[in-house]
């Protein structure tokens, strides 16, 4: 979509020790036409003085990423929606490889190929286990998710769950067709909620929460027993 506008929609909690880099790497990119919008759930440190600092428009909405990006989008004016953890690291030319492959072979969306940063084993596996479920139809929130405007529209927008919000998004998103993955240049994003935690752990806590999902309990009872881990 030669031209396209992208709203990049950043939900952020208390993300002083982050959210300045993210956004500075944005701007050095300005590869394509761009706004940002920062969704702050409450925060108590400094997350939303350095996002105005930095000319971010902050929307305030309940935390939750589900709520925080519904009420960012809802005030994004781009042709083109773009979720980024607050937390990932953005390559130059990002910006403007999602405006070229938008509209690219009927592309309405899409996500990053992701790196984790971390610097051990699991790390690595991940990267490698996240490529292994993308070629699958399967991405989360923290792949840098985009979105034509009109199609995030059309299918629904993304709902205000505590949990698996990014999961129910996607699904929707692969069954309306036409998405494809970024592979160069990738986003990294961060292992620090794998830290202190045992890989077999991890693992095992990802499927029973899909299990539960599939069987119908609630996100918000599926929030208490993932954040509570």
């Amino acid at each position: 979509m030669t031209g396209a506008r992208i709203s990049v929609v950043i939900p952020a909690l208390n993300e002083e020790a982050h959210i300045g880099s993210v956004l500075d790497q944005i701007a050095a990119d300005g590869s394509a036409p761009y706004e940002i919008v920062v969704a702050d759930g409450g925060s108590t440190d400094q997350t939303v003085a350095i996002a105005r600092g930095r000319n971010a428009r902050i929307v305030s909405s309940p935390p939750g990423r589900g709520h925080q990006i519904a009420a960012a989008a809802t005030d994004a004016a781009g042709d083109i929606l773009w979720f980024v953890h607050a937390d990932s690291k953005v390559a130059p030319g990002s910006l403007a490889e999602i405006q070229r492959k938008i509209g690219e072979n009927g592309n309405t969306g899409g996500n990053f190929r992701v790196l984790f940063d971390g610097t051990d084993g699991f790390a690595a596996w991940l990267t490698g286990f996240y490529a292994w479920f993308r070629r699958r139809g399967l991405y989360y929130g923290d792949s840098g998710v985009f979105i034509r405007r009109d199609v995030y529209d059309a299918i629904g927008g993304m709902q205000p769950m505590a949990l698996m919000e990014d999961y129910d998004f996607t699904r929707r998103l692969e069954r309306f067709g036409g998405t494809c993955c970024i592979d160069a240049p990738p986003l990294v994003t961060s292992s620090r909620k794998f830290d202190g935690r045992k890989p077999i752990g991890i693992v095992l806590g990802w499927l029973k929460i899909h299990v539960l999902y599939r069987l119908g309990v609630s996100p918000d009872r599926l929030a208490k027993l993932y954040y509570n881990r």
